[in-house]
């Protein structure tokens, strides 16, 4: 049975982790984190690692069928990941801008962070390139529970935790639990 588990961490492991290495386009990137899931890099901007920076869980799900999408879109956009972050499965980051998580943050399965609307609202402008972005922020020892989208412009308060499936559309303060939709405090720490 071991034989058969080195061959299958190596089909569904290393080759898959080469091909999203093959398929990424972003050039500048720093830092190298520990990748148990395949990681996509693309765009024209920065990309940071801090050290022992964890992408992918193999008992989780996701891990088979999804991948991990960090997209710096301009060459001003940004997106800088410190020391000791855990990120599960299925992980998307989006900057136009920046986005900034500190130290010591774990990321649930399936999260999203999006630091610009997507598209425009207004219908004749839909397709246009010109959107709104502003920065997010994840303060240190954060915890986002699985499922959680964070929206451009909110900063996430050291040491708060946001319950499983919540959209974050505001800032958060330090030391809270928070949970819905959209997120709001429901609990100190």
């Amino acid at each position: 049975m071991e034989i058969f588990s080195k061959i299958k961490f190596f089909f569904f492991g290393v080759l898959r982790n080469w091909k999203y290495k093959f398929l990424s386009d972003c050039n500048h990137v720093s830092g190298k984190p520990k990748l148990f899931h395949p990681l996509l890099l693309k765009g024209k901007g920065k990309i940071s690692f801090g050290k022992k920076v964890q992408i992918g869980v193999v008992a989780s799900p996701n891990f088979y069928s999804h991948y991990a999408y960090l997209e710096v879109r301009n060459s001003d956009s940004e997106i800088t990941i410190g020391d000791n972050v855990a990120i599960n499965n299925a992980f998307s980051a989006v900057a136009f801008s920046k986005i900034t998580i500190q130290s010591n943050v774990l990321i649930g399965v399936n999260c999203a962070i999006i630091d610009n609307d997507g598209h425009n609202l207004e219908i004749d402008k839909r397709n246009d390139d010109e959107l709104k972005s502003e920065p997010v922020f994840i303060a240190e020892n954060v915890f986002l529970g699985d499922n959680v989208t964070i929206l451009k412009g909110v900063t996430i308060g050291k040491n708060s935790v946001i319950g499983n499936g919540s959209i974050v559309t505001k800032s958060i303060p330090e030391n809270v639990i928070a949970a819905g939709n959209p997120a709001r405090v429901i609990r100190n720490l």
